[in-house]
């Protein structure tokens, strides 16, 4: 099957093609945009260096999506899921957790009803300016 057709880089002035919505240069700093603008003071906290190591262990022992899996389909971890979401009560413990891929996480959320539109809406997503 042939592949989706190139489009140029969604970053003012970028003339370069992909595949994803920015090229690999601009999506870093995009990332980095969010993580320092866009993402929620709270969820910094949350997501500090005890939660990277705790990541790293369990994509170790979960190196593919959980959900995939079960569908005998082996896809790589992309995102690791706190099944009962942090800001609800839950943990970082190995049984509050799931090894998802992109899609599969995208799905969850949106069968959840909390995707990040819905978040600001809210007013649980990014922090406001004052």
């Amino acid at each position: 099957m042939p592949y989706k057709p190139k489009k140029p880089c969604a970053y003012p002035g970028c003339p370069r093609l992909t595949d994803g919505r920015y090229c690999e240069e601009h999506a870093k700093v995009m990332a980095a945009r969010y993580e320092r603008y866009g993402r929620d003071r709270d969820s910094k906290k949350m997501y500090g260096a005890a939660w990277q190591a705790v990541r790293r262990q369990y994509v170790e022992l979960h190196p593919f999506c959980e959900e995939c899996y079960k569908r005998g389909i082996l896809t790589p971890v992309e995102h690791v899921h706190h099944i009962v979401p942090l800001r609800e009560g839950g943990t970082n413990s190995f049984e509050n957790l799931m090894s998802l891929c992109h899609s599969c996480h995208s799905s969850l959320h949106a069968r959840r009803g909390d995707s990040f539109r819905s978040l600001r809406r809210r007013g649980e997503g990014a922090s406001k300016s004052p």
